[in-house]
């Protein structure tokens, strides 16, 4: 089969293309610029484009589908080449789709807490030797890439993700899987460029749920009052299974699970975290794994890359990455923080860095969510402000939205660096939350402030 992908370089895109190769499809592909890694991970393959642009001519009838990736425009000359020329065109969801509609496919939904239950998941099979495809949006430890596809496999695990398909399918992208088994984690409002009020983005969670085929299952956390009110509502004919947060407790840095065999040291930390555990567990239960089996894998799992990652320790200094920007993830973040190291000042900073973080009207879903933090920084430039087209934020706005008097905010990148590397972190747990990289700081500088 001849594949080829518009804007192959992205990060799930030249996964996908990856997964292809591996399965023995002949691909090629175009991007306008490709970064690291997606760029030696592609070389390495002999994937990446000879030339970096767009090229009409690389699109005839001998393909047999074209994968469109968001980073393309709807009127990118390849993509008007393909359609001009009747091409099969499919957006990664659809693609995926079509790879798995013979499989059972397992989707893992919600605002938050989708990556690390499908990398607990995966971390879980892969530990008993259990051989499923997927799909997942961070790299795990042992897993060579971040999409697998086989003729084989029964199973197929999925990240559903609630962002846009292509630039000419506006349909969330788990909106297209149909699933067999699903999870749904947490509902808070997000992607506000496209989901542009909250009750606009809620039902794009109800419609998931309804997506589900007859007679399948979802299992939701029911402490999230928005998820178990659209799951419970629904009036699809599947089975509706509630999880909820697990016995858990914290003694001395370290996490302990409470299970029928006693007290089980974990890796991964923080209420949200043990709340991600409970839903990987029934989701593998649905695998064939049993429970006992389940705790003997999990306890091994340290967490998937940039969610709560530990990137430095000292024998009284502690320093954390995550991912964490919405407001739900930095809350539960923070928290889970100061829950394991309380004995260690807190030190969380924060970089606004999305479209929905740095809109005036948004900013006032932060309230509240850097309390737990001893010292609260956060920072953002406004040059990133400026290229996102939207009203310049001031420090008295963000004061006003996190509504704490002592947080301390940055607009200038140098002047945030000299802040953190002067500070003494005997006694410190350090939190670093951010899509981006605050303007290009050096985590390996970072690491041996701690060390």
């Amino acid at each position: 089969m001849n594949v080829h992908f518009i804007a192959i370089g992205g990060s799930a895109m030249h996964n996908l293309a990856l997964a292809l190769h591996n399965k023995g499809y002949h691909v090629t592909g175009s991007d306008d610029i490709i970064f690291e890694p997606s760029k030696s991970r592609l070389a390495a393959k002999d994937l990446l484009p000879e030339n970096f642009g767009w090229y009409p001519e690389k699109i005839n009838q001998n393909l047999d589908a074209i994968v469109l990736g968001m980073h393309a425009k709807s009127d990118n000359p390849e993509l008007l080449k393909a359609q001009a020329l009747g091409l099969k065109i499919y957006s990664y969801p659809e693609f995926l789709y079509e790879q798995s509609k013979n499989k059972t496919r397992v989707i893992i939904g919600g605002s938050h807490g989708k990556t690390t239950i499908t990398s607990m998941i995966l971390h879980v099979m892969h530990y008993h030797d259990r051989e499923v495809d997927y799909m997942v949006g961070a790299q795990l430890e042992g897993f060579d890439v971040m999409v697998k596809l086989t003729h084989d496999n029964d199973f197929i695990v999925l990240e559903g993700d609630e962002y846009l398909s292509s630039p000419i399918d506006r349909r969330p992208k788990f909106h297209l899987y149909k699933p067999n088994i699903a999870l749904l984690s947490g509902i808070a409002w997000d992607h506000i460029n496209v989901f542009p009020t909250y009750d606009n983005y809620v039902e794009q969670f109800s419609i998931f749920v309804d997506s589900i085929v007859s007679g399948g299952s979802i299992n939701y956390n029911e402490e999230d009052s928005e998820v178990k009110r659209v799951v419970e509502s629904s009036a699809n004919t599947i089975r509706k299974l509630p999880y909820q947060t697990p016995e858990y407790t914290v003694d001395n840095g370290q996490t302990f699970l409470k299970t029928s065999e006693g007290p089980l040291p974990i890796e991964v930390f923080g209420k949200h975290n043990l709340n991600n555990l409970s839903g990987a567990k029934w989701i593998c239960q649905h695998m064939g794994i049993d429970e006992d089996d389940f705790y003997e894998a999990i306890a091994t799992f340290k967490g998937a890359s940039k969610r709560l990652e530990k990137i430095a320790e000292s024998v009284t200094g502690v320093a954390y990455k995550d991912f964490a920007h919405s407001p739900s993830k930095v809350e539960a973040t923070t928290k889970a923080v100061k829950e394991q190291h309380e004995d260690k000042v807190l030190l969380a900073c924060l970089e606004l860095h999305t479209y929905s973080s740095l809109n005036v009207e948004f900013l006032k879903e932060y309230k509240g969510t850097l309390d737990a933090a001893d010292v609260a920084v956060v920072f953002y430039s406004p040059h990133a402000v400026e290229i996102k087209n939207l009203e310049e934020v001031t420090h008295g706005q963000i004061a006003s939205a996190f509504q704490r008097d002592d947080i301390i905010i940055y607009t200038n990148v140098d002047d945030f660096k000299d802040f953190l590397f002067s500070q003494n972190f005997d006694n410190k747990a350090l939190l670093l939350m951010s899509s981006g990289n605050y303007g290009g700081l050096d985590f390996d500088e970072v690491k041996r402030l701690i060390a």
